[in-house]
């Protein structure tokens, strides 16, 4: 007999309902640095890399992050909202609720003698805060200045009395 070579077919392996671990280690990897990377107003890696086309990129905005402080008088609280006009904020107290909401419109624009590129997003957050019995309603305060909004919460007269030194006797 004469030997004739065969062809032998691989056959690929059969589907699983396992998910694909790196694949799903990779999304969650990018999905990350996307958040992070935007925070920051760099684009996103697979936009950099062309992996995904720049038309479909997603705009995502959350909530901002505070600074809460208290003194003698009052507790203050300050947000970082760059890209956002005072126009845009709004802050309301109802009972014991301090409120803060606001929205972020960002366009974007190309022109080129090849192409015309537009793209507009926009994005609401809130923030609802727990106001202390202490703090005098009425006399709340907001102030926003360069990007950075201050919130300022006045103590009641009697929240505000210097509290009383208790000296120690050693017996």
């Amino acid at each position: 007999m004469a030997d004739v070579p065969v062809e032998v077919k691989k056959t690929a392996p059969a589907q699983t309902n396992v998910p694909d671990v790196w694949h799903s280690f990779r999304s969650e990897m990018d999905r990350l640095f996307d958040r992070f990377g935007s925070g920051f107003g760099f684009p996103s890696l697979r936009r950099m890399f062309d992996i995904e086309p720049a038309w479909r990129s997603s705009f995502s905005f959350s909530a901002p992050a505070i600074d809460m402080s208290e003194d003698d008088i009052a507790y203050k609280i300050s947000a970082a909202l760059p890209g956002i006009d005072a126009k845009d904020v709004d802050i309301s107290v109802s009972g014991d609720t301090l409120l803060l909401r606001g929205e972020k419109r960002q366009e974007k624009e190309e022109k080129d003698k090849n192409y015309h590129f537009s793209e507009r997003a926009y994005g609401s957050f809130q923030r609802a805060f727990e106001l202390p019995a202490s703090v005098d309603r009425d006399k709340v305060a907001a102030d926003f200045s360069k990007g950075v909004l201050t919130i300022t919460l006045p103590k009641r007269a009697e929240a505000q009395k210097p509290t009383k030194k208790i000296e120690v006797r050693s017996s």
